[in-house]
């Protein structure tokens, strides 16, 4: 008979003892990005003192031993007694969750981050954390570890194990605190200074005049690495909208800046225009990064359509019988970055990244408004003003010409996706959750994929030529080119206005090319193609890189593959002597059941997933690949020449 269930099975975890048994719901992964979170909560309480005006640098330092250290020159986590708990400040912030001093307007009047559950949950996943304080004239540290113990047969989560103890006197005031993340809980513990170094840049730009320094003092780190790095911007997101656009071409050197507060929400604003035909908006909230939007950008978006147009009709750039601009053609070629300060966000959308204030639209409108308005009436600018409207008169254009360019496309797609007649593959299942397209590089390799795929949930789409590079085209162009229509037919959500995901036909679109130069230039194109045209593609997961095997090593009837050369050592000194080694110089050198057993089979390949961590450095890494400039592309390429490793594409930000 089955055990009853009662109230006694309902199980209360106490203190920390929940969040190590759930990591996931309070840092989303045990994985490198979890991992960087730990970091990310930390700094982020460090950056809340800053921008409040209670520090001006902070120092994170990553440590031989593996732990890693921040600093700031803040007030000081209080020492005193917490009536309500009867413990110090110090051990209520570390020990408890959903405690802080954020939850009201009097210490902190904006912050980000977890508003104190942050810290608490840092030293649940630590195997150890130890906190220094210099406040009211003393220093002060406390030491906590997540020890096994032996009588319980657990593990208790981020005890203290010192006490707060006075150690010395500083006329100094500030907070340090370095931990060790629990290699029981993470899957690897070691830290990117990569990853580190793009998000201290990003809050650098985002908090003017704050320095922020990095230090690496392992002894394993990259040698070509500076071991020290600072970050400190005077122009805060003036010099942010400089650095996205330094590899572009503006088309006016001053970059607009517009500043404002209304009812309690302050935005910082930071406009350039390029020659490049979309639009690249990054806005952050608190310092969170917003990546889908929301309510502040429009706002923005709101302020900037009826200003331009209103100069456009007064100095007759627009004439009376012409109709209003749209918004997204004031907006091509725009890079811009929203900084906005308010208290209580709501945050909407599955991943959090999308404001949902009602009252910061009308904040942000009214802000961009005034201040653009004051911009646009000074003579100085009137060059800057002309070159914008120009610009959108003839994105209006273009627009009119993708329009006809979309119709033509709708029709061809109506005939049963005419254009992928001789070149889908198509799987006979239709459950698009379950259903992979493999967009493959040459009709050699595309041949050798259709036969050795599932064709249950397997569909092949052979590339018979290079599509264009999107970064250099508009949407007219791009419609016009056949491998694009091939493949917006071939995955069914349309494009642009006409983009919805809900239709899309497969769960994965896996981009399958040769592991060379040819091979990373069509990842390159295609990944591009994506990202400026239907990036919810990527945001929402679907976007994949097959990994083919660069070698393959025989020995009698004993067969295995390697997919770089450290691997390649390994399958060797496993295999014995007598081997032969065969380097696979393109997809199409496997026959069919190779290229399942290597590339395609779900059970033993390897593919990334595509994803944006860092909106504008993703943004800027397209730029460096696909623009104009020969240069960064040059210096990009020699950094990071092997297109077939994993950690390319996570330095790539994208």
């Amino acid at each position: 008979m089955d055990k009853a269930y009662d109230a006694n099975d309902i199980k209360i975890l106490k203190g920390l003892e929940a969040v190590r048994m759930r990591p996931g719901m309070y840092i989303g992964t045990t994985g490198s990005r979890g991992l960087h979170h730990l970091l990310w909560e930390i700094v982020d309480n460090a950056i809340d003192e800053a921008a409040n005006g209670f520090a001006s640098k902070i120092e994170v330092t990553l440590m031989d031993d593996g732990s890693i250290m921040v600093e700031d020159n803040g007030r000081g986590i209080p020492v005193d007694i917490n009536e309500t708990m009867k413990l110090s400040g110090v051990e209520v912030v570390f020990t408890q969750l959903h405690a802080g001093g954020k939850f009201n307007n009097e210490n902190y009047s904006y912050s980000g981050g977890l508003h104190g559950v942050g810290a608490a949950v840092v030293n649940a996943l630590s195997r150890w954390l130890e906190v220094e304080i210099k406040r009211d004239g003393k220093i002060y540290k406390q030491r906590f570890e997540s020890l096994y113990d032996k009588n319980t047969n657990k593990i208790a989560a981020g005890a203290s194990v010192t006490g707060l103890e006075e150690i010395g006197e500083s006329k100094e005031t500030g907070t340090s605190i370095r931990f060790l993340p629990d290699d029981r809980i993470f899957d690897d513990i070691k830290f990117s200074i990569d990853t580190i170094a793009k998000r201290l840049k990003e809050l650098a730009f985002l908090n003017r005049g704050i320095k922020i320094i990095l230090n690496d003092l392992r002894k394993d780190h990259d040698q070509g690495q500076d071991t020290r790095k600072v970050f400190l911007y005077s122009g805060g997101v003036i010099d942010f909208v400089e650095y996205i656009n330094e590899d572009k071409n503006t088309i006016h050197p001053e970059i607009i800046f517009l500043e404002g507060e209304k009812d309690d929400i302050s935005a910082q604003i930071a406009i350039q225009y390029t020659d490049s035909y979309t639009e690249s908006i990054f806005s952050y909230v608190n310092n969170i990064p917003t990546s889908e939007g929301g309510t502040h950008e429009t706002g923005f978006k709101s302020a900037i359509t009826k200003v331009l147009n209103d100069y456009a009709r007064k100095f007759n750039y627009l004439k009376e019988k012409d109709k209003n601009l749209r918004g997204e053609d004031f907006r091509e070629g725009m890079t811009a970055v929203i900084s906005v300060k308010m208290r209580d966000i709501q945050f909407e959308g599955q991943t959090k990244t999308k404001l949902g204030n009602s009252e910061a639209r009308t904040a942000l409108e009214t802000i961009a408004t005034d201040q653009l308005v004051y911009f646009v009436e000074q003579t100085t600018n009137d060059h800057v003003i002309k070159l914008i409207i120009e610009k959108a008169i003839k994105a209006a254009k273009v627009r009119e010409a993708t329009r006809k360019a979309r119709e033509i496309t709708r029709k061809k797609n109506s005939l049963e996706s005419a254009p992928l007649v001789g070149k889908l593959a198509s799987c006979t299942g239709r459950n698009a959750s379950i259903n992979e397209l493999f967009i493959v590089e040459g009709d050699s390799a595309g041949g050798s994929a259709k036969q050795g795929r599932d064709r249950r949930f397997q569909a092949i789409l052979p590339l018979r030529g290079k599509p264009l590079n999107a970064e250099k085209k508009r949407l007219d162009q791009v419609l016009g080119n056949e491998e694009f229509r091939t493949i917006i037919s071939a995955l069914g959500t349309g494009i642009d206005e006409d983009f919805n995901i809900k239709n899309l036909k497969y769960d994965k679109i896996i981009i399958l090319a040769d592991a060379d130069q040819d091979g990373a230039h069509i990842r390159a194109i295609l990944l591009t193609f994506f990202f400026r045209y239907m990036k919810e593609l990527i945001t929402e997961g679907h976007v994949y890189i097959g990994l083919p095997p660069l070698y393959k090593i025989s020995k009698g009837k004993t067969t295995e593959y390697a997919y770089n050369e450290e691997e390649l050592r390994e399958k060797i000194k496993k295999i014995g002597r007598g081997y032969t080694v065969q380097r696979y110089k393109g997809l199409g050198e496997m026959n069919p059941s190779q290229l399942w057993e290597t590339t395609m089979n779900p059970k033993n390949r390897s593919i990334i997933q595509v994803n944006i961590e860092d909106g504008a450095q993703a943004d800027k890494l397209v730029t460096v690949l696909m623009g104009d400039k020969v240069d960064p592309r040059r210096e990009y390429i020699n950094t990071y020449a092997n297109f077939n490793k994993i950690d390319v594409f996570q330095d790539m930000g994208v």
